[in-house]
């Protein structure tokens, strides 16, 4: 890999979270960062947890201390305390399928967990919404064969006064007025199929691609590219761990 930890400036900012946070011990600033370098790694190179070199510690301890953040929802918090002055002219939502590695399976029931079969095997879909910079927002996790739109309304969330992208997946008349009632403006082509065609603005629908090019960046982390966690908590830390990185370029 080209760079095995995090630069001094997003260190500088996740400390100030970390300062701050009623669940995080901090104790030594330098074996906490040695910590999150450790994550970094993992997440860079998709290995398995006992290949963790050892200058970063005992495997195991890294991470039972991973799996206690996931479990309360820590990576979660760090990457809301990261998203700063997002810019939500735009807001985008959109999906994409992660191949499951066989050693994801064996945890509690599999639906539960995010994972299922879709004409692509066995995977997971990876609901994401991000602003008008492509910086994400927030995740959802669904078994593979779920539907784009199945999570289009958790997705919307409160956003207010924007334009929403999407692409036909989520043509959907109670979608829309959806969109409509909380003041913003779909900008979502019609299905094919339709009898009566969808008028929308075709030059900010190009902007579409601002959401392609962050699951790109997000698939960069081989540990997303392809699945390797059994549970739903780890998995979604991980990608929250992800969003932060991209939120702190």
């Amino acid at each position: 890999m080209q760079r095995e930890h995090i630069t001094n400036e997003a260190w500088m900012k996740m400390l100030k979270f970390f300062n701050e946070h009623p669940r995080v011990y901090v104790g030594n600033p330098e074996g906490l960062r040695l910590f999150i370098d450790a994550v970094y790694w993992m997440a860079r190179s998709g290995a398995p947890w006992r290949m963790l070199p050892e200058k970063y510690g005992k495997w195991n301890s890294v991470f039972k201390r991973f799996r206690n953040w996931a479990k309360k929802d820590t990576w979660k918090d760090l990457m809301d305390f990261c998203i700063e002055d997002p810019d939500l002219e735009y807001v985008m939502i959109d999906t994409t399928i992660v191949r499951a590695h066989a050693c994801s399976v064996g945890f509690g029931d599999q639906a539960e967990q995010g994972l299922g079969r879709s004409r692509g095997g066995f995977s997971s879909k990876i609901h994401a919404k991000v602003d008008a910079l492509g910086n994400p927002l927030k995740f959802i996790i669904t078994p593979g064969q779920e539907s784009d739109f199945c999570q289009a309304n958790h997705m919307l969330g409160n956003i207010f006064h924007a334009y929403i992208l999407c692409d036909r997946g989520y043509d959907s008349d109670d979608f829309r007025n959806k969109i409509k009632n909380q003041e913003c403006i779909p900008v979502i082509p019609g299905k094919r199929n339709r009898v009566i065609q969808i008028d929308y603005d075709k030059h900010i629908y190009k902007e579409r691609s601002l959401v392609e090019c962050f699951f790109s960046k997000m698939k960069y982390f081989r540990h997303v590219f392809s699945r390797f966690d059994k549970s739903m908590e780890s998995f979604v830390a991980f990608l929250s761990f992800i969003g932060v990185i991209l939120w702190l370029k």
